[in-house]
This record gives C-alpha cells, structure tokens and sequence, in this order.
C-alpha cells in the first residue's frame, strides 16, 4: 500500500488553505480543490491517510454532481488538469484524479444535513431526548429505524479542530433568512431522494448524507463534496435490519474502532493501525464500485 498524501505542497503556488481534507488553492478562474487522502473523525483530521482516497471522493462526488445537475447547479468548472491555469500543469502527477476548478463561491455558514434512517448522532440525540436538532420524531423507534420520511437536520459549520453542533431549523432561519432555509431545504430533500433512489438500485441505502451550499453572484449552488463515504452513511441494502449497527461503506467503521479506545476526541488522534487503514480503504473502493461500476477508484499516488 502506497503512503497517501496527507498534504500537497506545490512550490511557486501560494500556500494553499487547508480544510480537514481538501486543499484549496486560488486560481484566476475560481478555485483548485484538492481531495488529499487525509481523513478525519468527530472533526480530527486522523495523523495517517487513507491512500487513494481522495480520488475516490473526487471521482464520487463528479458521480452525483452529474446526476443532479438539474436539482441544483453546482461549482465544478471543470476536473481536468488541462483546464486548469498554466502553473497548475507541471503538478499533474499530484493533481490528475483528485482535483476540481471550481467557481469561488460564498460558504453558507451551515451544513445542511439530510436523514431517512436512525443513526449516528441523530440516534444518540433521539435516545436521549426524542428529538433531533429540533425535529420531533416518533416514540418507541430503534436504531437503524427507516424515518417516515426524511428530515432536515442543520448544524453549525466549525473551523478545524471544533466539533459542528446540531441546530434547529428555526436557528438555521435566524442564520441565513427563512427564505434561503426554504430553498437549501427544499434542494436537500429533492437531491437526497434522487441519490436515494440511484443508490438503492446499486444495492445501498443511503441513511443520512451532509451538503454544502454557497452563493455565486446571489445564486445558490451545491460546493465541496457530494454523498461520498465521508459526508454520508452507506448501508448494504440486503443485510439492513432495524434494531442493529449496519455494516457500512463509509468511515463508521473508523469511528467504531476509535470509539472503543480510550481517546477523548479532541487532538492529537491515536495512530491507526495498518489493519484499520486497510479495512476503511476497503469499504470506500466497495461503495464507489456499487455506485458507479467502477473497479478500480482509489490507486496509490
């Protein structure tokens, strides 16, 4: 197994910002996001990479910004390195599969969350007090539960090293306006059954999935990534059974195996073994194979 890349560092270029997983890179015609193979847990950027993976959010993220182009617009200008400015060119190596020229937009100060199923902190959250960030559900559900139908969950969006806190909608409104909460809302719900039907066909059930959204001249656009395995929970549609943990596609595996260690959440991270680096690389080639047929999605740089 190849190293990864946890970082790029491409002299000449100013210093790139840095997200917990993408650098971000400026461009005359708008941004260069790079998907690097860091990955993080409970808003820690982990100390080893997954390798590979950030080709494999780029290559699922383009996947589902092309099936929903006609939901909502999105920030992909282009995610070949031919279309990039001259400078960016010699990088190729580093750049060619994980990269994205993308309109530089204005963040909306949320992350917009999307829920058809019981998990994760929204399962926690109902245990404790049947209510998940401000929306009441019914009593007596059970982890793993399939909802009625989707709800809309927001949380603030943290810088990194915070921890994002579940919000209510009516908080979302005193944020961003009632009027953009009624279209993020509606292009959530729209974007998440569409990905939902897609999914299902490909054997997977998408339990809950994270958007971005960011204005560009005052229009509203999808930005970052979209329903990938580290924005989302992928469940294999033919073992789900209410009342259990799923086995997934995505980094809960990760988050389980640090769960049972005894780490506090905040930084430094426990290092991985080669054991748990090998398994999450696993189950993200497994969801993008599923998704989009590919065979090979995640090759070492």
């Amino acid at each position: 197994m190849g190293a990864g890349l946890m970082k790029t560092e491409l002299a000449g270029l100013t210093c790139p910002a840095r997200g917990k997983v993408r650098d971000i890179y400026e461009a005359e015609q708008g941004l260069i996001i790079v998907a690097t193979d860091r990955i993080s847990a409970f808003d820690v950027v982990m100390d080893d990479p997954i390798p590979g993976k950030g080709i494999l959010l780029t290559r699922m993220s383009r996947f589902w910004f092309e099936k929903t182009a006609d939901i909502v617009k999105n920030h992909v200008i282009s995610c070949s390195v031919d279309d990039f400015p001259a400078p960016f060119h010699r990088y190729r190596t580093v750049l060619e599969g994980r990269s994205m020229l993308v309109a530089r937009a204005e963040p909306l100060p949320v992350e917009c969350v999307v829920r058809g199923y019981l998990g994760g902190s929204g399962w926690k959250d109902y245990r404790q007090t049947g209510v998940v960030s401000g929306v009441a559900l019914p009593a007596g559900l059970v982890e793993s539960a399939r909802l009625s139908e989707p709800i809309f969950t927001p949380s603030t969006k943290a810088e990194r090293g915070q921890h994002d806190l579940p919000i209510s909608r009516r908080e979302m409104e005193d944020i961003v306006g009632m009027a953009m909460t009624e279209r993020v809302v509606d292009m959530s719900m729209n974007i998440y059954l569409r990905a939902q039907k897609i999914a299902g066909q490909a054997g997977i059930i998408i339990a809950d999935t994270k958007m971005e959204f960011g204005l560009v001249d005052g229009e509203l656009i999808l930005i970052d990534e979209l329903l990938t395995p580290d924005s989302s929970r992928f469940w294999p549609k033919d073992e789900y059974a209410e009342g259990r943990p799923q086995r997934s596609f995505d980094k809960q595996f990760l988050r389980d195996y640090l769960l049972s260690l005894e780490w506090d959440m905040t930084p430094p991270p426990p290092r991985l073994p080669e054991e748990i680096v090998i398994r999450t690389k696993e189950r993200y080639e497994e969801a993008l194979k599923r998704l989009t047929g590919a065979t090979r999605g995640m090759s070492s740089p």
